[in-house]
């Protein structure tokens, strides 16, 4: 395994860590992410918190970002990655594409509304000035069941 794969599962258990918390306190869909900078530290994280903010745009990239555009003064993310546990949604990609994140790693495919590959591709469009490099599949069995769990529960009545 590379420096980089090391990092990129690393990173990604921590984005693991936070999906289990949107589950756990809030009874969200269990999505987790991180944003890191080209050095290593913490910009942001974030959770799902669409259904507890009342707000269609909270989700776990967005609140990530959010968190780092605050933290650094600036809307612009330059050099990061955001490690997340779900494939971006158009929504989430687009906003990766103006916050200008260097890469995307992600967990699970979503082939129902997956926009860095799966349904679409927004993030390698050319017709974009700004293109993230998207890194698929690390851990994405793990984030994958942890997200089957969570629905099965929902159908089922019983918690996850």
């Amino acid at each position: 395994m590379t420096p980089d794969e090391s990092a990129d599962v690393r990173w990604m258990r921590h984005a693991l860590v936070l999906a289990a918390r949107a589950e756990r306190e809030d009874d969200e869909i269990p999505v987790g992410a991180v944003l890191v900078s080209a050095d290593g530290q913490v910009l942001g994280e974030g959770w799902n918190r669409n259904i507890t903010e009342h707000d269609p745009t909270a989700h776990a990239e967005i609140v990530a970002m959010r968190q780092a555009g605050m933290r650094l003064g600036n809307h612009r993310l330059l050099g990061s990655t955001l490690y997340v546990t779900l494939e971006p949604c158009a929504m989430c990609a687009m906003a990766m594409i103006h916050a200008r994140i260097r890469r995307v790693v992600y967990g699970a495919r979503d082939p129902k509304t997956g926009a860095a590959g799966s349904v679409f591709d927004l993030l390698a469009d050319p017709r974009h000035n700004h293109r993230v490099e998207v890194h698929g599949g690390v851990l994405g069995e793990e984030a994958g069941a942890r997200l089957t769990a969570y629905f099965r529960a929902k159908r089922s009545g019983k918690p996850a």
